[in-house]
């Protein structure tokens, strides 16, 4: 992590929590937090609700005034029309999202969203002024096959084709093999990989993109493992999944920097 990069902490709910449970969870971090004295300033939070309850916390965050972002899971590379079931840019802007999730190993593998519809869903996100968290990892396969870094160095190439060299975005490392499997990558398997995630960015973009541009690790993230994680120079982040649900384990992933010499 580069001090002039605010660190970001990013909570990816998933299909989890209807929108009560959602305004109960977010006034327990908030509180959680409050009294442990966190520096909201020092890390950014954000989350990631399903779309029945962004309307919900949207309107908690402002009452209340807290400071987490708040973000989609996905949206529609279309801006409107025909598209049964899809969530447009423009719809999430209005709920005063401001980050986006795209090409979620997820999305990759069970709705088979190819790197060209990433990039796709990459320019609908800028267009309605979204920060898209553009995600990608290897596969196990991948990773026997053809190293740690080849496939998502690959992905990110083509998710910037056409991105413009001031673009704000953010960058999810996600080794697929670690999502939800208890095996983390280590720190030094993670500063690997997302180095060579910046030298694309800088191929692409530029040297102040790749600068300014926060690259997240996602896999097996618990408050156990992100201080390693958080010392290295090109890991900006987390990008959390299932101890995102858990309040007290969150809220010490945010705290990191308790465990850091930051």
């Amino acid at each position: 992590m580069v001090l002039n990069r605010t660190p970001l902490i990013a909570g990816n709910w998933k299909m989890n929590l209807d929108h009560l449970q959602a305004v109960a969870f977010v006034q327990k971090l908030h509180w959680t937090l409050k009294d442990a004295k966190h520096e909201s300033g020092s890390v950014e939070v954000a989350v990631f609700p399903p779309f029945t309850d962004l309307r919900t916390v949207q309107t908690l965050l402002d009452a209340d005034k807290i400071e987490f972002a708040l973000g989609g899971q996905d949206l529609s590379a279309h801006d409107s029309g025909a598209y049964t079931g899809e969530i447009s840019g423009q719809f999430l802007a209005k709920l005063d999202a401001r980050y986006v999730i795209i090409g979620h190993s997820e999305r990759r593998q069970f709705h088979h969203e190819t790197d060209e519809v990433v990039a796709a869903k990459t320019q609908a996100a800028l267009r309605h002024g979204l920060v898209p968290v553009i995600c990608v990892g290897e596969t196990s396969e991948d990773l026997e096959k053809f190293g740690a870094s080849a496939v998502p160095v690959g992905q990110l190439e083509v998710a910037l084709e056409g991105v413009a060299s001031d673009a704000d975005i953010v960058v999810a490392y996600e080794p697929v093999w670690a999502i939800g499997s208890g095996q983390a990558a280590t720190p030094d398997q993670a500063q690997e990989v997302c180095a060579k995630l910046r030298a694309v960015v800088a191929d692409k973009l530029g040297a102040d993109a790749a600068a300014r541009t926060r690259i997240l690790y996602g896999g097996s993230v618990k408050s156990g493992n992100i201080a390693g994680f958080m010392r290295e120079p090109d890991v900006d982040g987390a990008l959390v999944g299932g101890a995102s649900l858990v309040v007290d384990e969150f809220a010490a992933i945010i705290r990191y920097q308790k465990h850091v010499g930051v």
